[in-house]
């Protein structure tokens, strides 16, 4: 066995391409990880910019999560659509050239490789800078870190679909659990202390206002938190790799 078969595993004939395809539950550790990765920062991306401007940037974080949420089912229900007139698989560079023309099927499928380009880093230094800030003497190996994931992930891909939903799917559901879990505890403590949960570290102090609440800050605040909509158009992309529906 070569290097190369050992790495990204042995090459496939044509007609073992549909033993290939995956179900719905490999499908979400595949192609849903790429959006649910990015509630990790999206929220973060959008404080940044609210909490320099004190008590009053911060009132406006729950209408702008509510306007992101708003736009996520906008979004969802549009590509339900596009799955359905596309089903052979779907996505802002097919859409666009098929109903705008070329030059905005280019100009969509550029600003898409830009947006997997980003979604992969920001996702990547996130991931480790929640590590780091857990475990803080892995600090001066950041950038090896990260490196290191990037390199994993790229040979997991390489190998195929099948492979790839096998070795994501421990973490993929192991996220949802996680996360589903921190809402369910937060829901219960603060309907067991009556509205009024008991943090378990005081919370720092709300910072003096240093900065001017102006429209062009509430849409800068919008934009970032709209990283958290990343990734979602992986699935129209991917149609092609599920399989059949029995």
């Amino acid at each position: 066995m070569s290097l190369t078969d050992l790495l990204l595993g042995r090459p496939l004939k044509s007609k073992e391409e549909r033993a290939e395809r995956c179900g719905s539950g490999g499908g979400i550790a595949i192609f849903g990880l790429d959006a649910l990765s990015s509630a990790a920062y999206g929220p973060e991306a959008a404080l940044t910019v609210l909490i320099p401007l004190g008590a009053a940037g911060i009132a406006y974080m729950l209408p702008i999560s509510a306007s992101i949420i708003v736009l996520l089912a906008i979004v969802y229900f549009s590509y339900r659509q596009t799955i359905e007139a596309y089903p052979t698989g779907g996505g802002s560079y097919t859409v666009a050239r098929e109903n705008l023309g070329p030059t905005a099927g280019l100009l969509a499928a550029a600003a898409l490789m830009i947006d997997y380009i980003l979604t992969a880093a920001v996702g990547i230094s996130a991931g480790i800078g929640a590590l780091v800030s857990a475990v803080p003497r892995l600090q001066p190996h950041i950038l090896a870190l990260c490196l290191v994931t990037l390199v994993v992930i790229t040979v997991a891909n390489l190998r195929g679909v099948r492979e790839v939903g096998a070795l994501f799917m421990l973490p993929t559901y192991l996220f949802i659990a996680s996360l589903l879990g921190a809402i369910a505890l937060g829901l219960v403590k603060t309907l067991a202390s009556g509205g009024r949960p008991v943090a378990v570290a005081a919370p720092p102090p709300v910072p003096a206002q240093t900065g001017v609440l102006t429209a062009w800050l509430l849409l800068q605040a919008f934009s970032n938190g709209c990283t958290a909509m990343t990734g979602v158009e992986a699935v129209s992309n991917g149609v092609r790799a599920f399989r059949e529906p029995v």
